[in-house]
C-alpha cells in the first residue's frame, strides 16, 4: 500500500442500501464504465434489488455479456440473473427515440406527426452537440417516475469531457427555449438575404448535419418547427431543472470510474472536484484494471539483478554444487549422484517417485535452457512491478488532493468481460476493493 491510503469503499453497502435509487458511473472514455454499471446491477440484483441499467454504449458488448441479442430503448430482462426477490432488467439508450417520445407524450397527435416529420427536428434530434447527454437525463427522469426499480444503474456517455453530462441538461435546456424561439422566428421575419445572413449566424452552433441545409427551404422548416414546437420548449428546461435536482437528491451517487493512468486521475479529480461544487453525492472511486502480484515481496530490483546473475554468471558462481567428474556412459558424478538435466525421469515422464512432472527436467533441457528461462521469468516479474509501482504512484497522487474519497480497487482481468459470470467476477473485485495479490 502507499503512505496514503485511502478508505475502501464499500460497494455491498452501497448496493443494499435501500434508500440508493440511482447509481451514476461516470468517468473519461475507455475507463470501464460500462462494464462496472453491468456488474453492479448483477451484483446488486442477485443481492435481492430490482435493477435496471441504462447504457449509453453503442458497441453492444453489455447486451452480449447478459445474454441479450440486443438491447433498445426498452428495458429487457436478464435471465439467469436473481435471488432472493431480485431482477435485472437492461436498456441502452436511443438518443432519437428517446427525443421522439418527449414529443409524442406532450403534443397531440397531429402536431407531434408534423414535428416528427419536420427536416429541421430530425437534425436537431439526431445530432444537435449534447442530445445524447441531455436524452440520457430525460431517460433517466423517466425511469425513475415510472417506480418500477428500486435501483437504476446509469452509464453515462463516452465522451471528450467526463463532465458534458452534468452540463448538457442546462445547455440544451436554454437551447430549447423562449429565447431560441425568438433566434429562429427572427430571420423568418426579416425575409431576403439579410435574414438568412442573420440565420447563419446561429446556424453555426448547430452541427455539421444542420449546416449543410441552406436556402429557402431551411427557414420554411425553421417556421414550420418553431410553430409545432412553440408549446414545448418551455418543458426542456423544466425538465432539465428536475433531472439536475433529481440528480442532488440523497438516493443518487455517484461512482467516478477511472484507470490507474495519469490522464484517467487527473480528469477524476477534476470530476471530484466538479461533483462537491454541483452539491452533488459523490460514494468514491472506483479505480479499473489495477495489477497486483501474488510475489510482491521480491521487488524489481531483486529481480532483475537475479536475472542478470543468471544470464552472465556474475555474482554467483554457478559451477559450484556441480563438483566431480562426469561418467559420460551413466549420466552420473564420481558420487553416483545423477547429473542435472539428464536423469531422474523414464521414458513416460514420470520422476523417480512416479508423480508426472516433479523430478528433474527432461534430457532435452540442460541448465542453460533453465537458467534461460528462469531469468526471462524474473524479468517479466520486474516489468509487472514496475507497473504496479508506477500505478501506485499515480493513486497516491490523487489521494493526496482527495484523501476523504474512497476506493475500490479491480484487478485487471487476462482478457475481456463476455459474459455474466466475467460481470460477476468483476462486482466480486468491486466488493473486495483491493487487486489480486495486493
Amino acid at each position: 500500500m502507499g503512505l496514503d491510503t485511502p478508505p475502501v469503499l464499500a460497494v455491498d453497502a452501497l448496493l443494499d442500501d435501500p434508500k440508493t435509487r440511482i447509481i451514476v458511473c461516470c468517468g473519461s472514455g475507455g475507463v470501464g464504465k460500462t462494464t462496472t454499471a453491468a456488474a453492479l446491477g448483477v451484483r446488486a440484483a442477485e443481492r435481492g434489488r430490482k435493477v435496471v441499467v441504462l447504457t449509453i454504449d453503442p458497441a453492444r458488448r453489455l447486451a452480449q455479456s447478459m445474454g441479450i441479442a440486443s438491447l433498445d430503448n426498452t428495458p429487457r430482462k436478464v435471465a439467469g440473473v436473481s435471488g432472493d426477490g431480485g431482477e435485472l432488467h437492461a436498456m441502452m439508450l436511443d438518443m432519437k427515440r428517446t427525443f421522439d417520445e418527449i414529443v409524442e407524450a406532450h403534443a397531440d397527435g397531429e402536431r407531434a406527426r408534423a414535428i416528427l416529420a419536420n427536416p429541421f427536428y430530425q437534425s436537431l434530434s439526431a445530432g444537435f452537440a449534447g442530445t445524447q447527454e441531455y436524452m440520457a437525463m430525460e431517460k433517466l427522469g423517466q425511469l425513475r417516475a415510472r417506480d418500477d426499480w428500486d435501483l437504476i444503474v446509469v452509464d453515462t456517455p463516452p465522451s471528450r469531457s467526463a463532465l458534458d453530462f452534468l452540463d448538457a441538461p442546462k445547455r440544451l435546456g436554454s437551447f430549447l427555449d423562449g429565447k431560441f424561439i425568438r433566434v429562429l422566428m427572427a430571420p423568418a421575419k426579416v425575409g431576403g438575404r439579410a435574414g438568412m445572413k442573420f440565420l447563419n449566424v446561429g446556424m453555426s452552433l448547430m452541427t455539421g448535419t444542420l449546416s449543410k441545409l441552406m436556402g429557402a427551404s431551411l427557414l420554411k422548416d425553421v417556421q414550420t418547427f418553431v410553430a409545432a414546437m412553440d408549446t414545448m420548449f418551455g418543458g426542456f428546461r423544466t425538465r432539465a431543472d428536475a433531472t439536475f435536482r433529481l440528480l442532488q437528491a440523497p438516493g443518487t451517487a455517484f461512482l467516478v470510474v477511472a484507470a490507474p493512468e495519469p490522464d484517467a486521475l487527473r480528469e477524476a479529480a477534476y470530476f471530484v472536484e466538479r461533483l462537491a461544487a454541483e452539491r452533488m453525492p459523490l460514494a468514491g472511486l472506483v479505480l479499473n484494471r489495477v495489477h497486483g502480484s501474488d510475489a510482491g515481496q521480491l521487488s524489481a530490483e531483486r529481480a532483475l539483478a537475479a536475472a542478470e546473475n543468471l544470464e552472465d554468471a556474475g555474482i554467483v558462481d554457478q559451477e559450484s554444487g556441480k563438483a566431480g567428474l562426469r561418467d559420460s556412459d551413466t549420466g552420473t558424478t564420481e558420487t553416483g549422484t545423477p547429473e542435472k538435466g539428464t536423469t531422474g525421469t523414464s521414458d513416460t515422464g514420470t520422476s523417480d517417485t512416479g508423480i508426472p512432472g516433479t523430478g528433474s527436467p527432461s534430457a532435452d533441457v540442460d541448465d542453460a535452457d533453465v537458467d534461460e528461462i528462469t531469468a526471462g521469468l524474473l524479468r517479466l516479474h520486474a516489468e509487472r512491478m514496475q507497473v504496479i509501482a508506477r500505478e501506485q504512484r499515480t493513486r497516491d497522487r490523487f489521494t493526496s488532493l482527495h484523501p476523504e474519497v474512497a476506493v475500490a480497487e479491480v484487478a485487471a482481468l487476462p482478457g475481456d468481460v463476455h459474459d455474466l459470470a466475467g460481470l460477476r467476477a468483476i462486482g466480486e473485485r468491486l466488493a473486495t476493493g483491493v487487486p489480486a495479490g495486493a
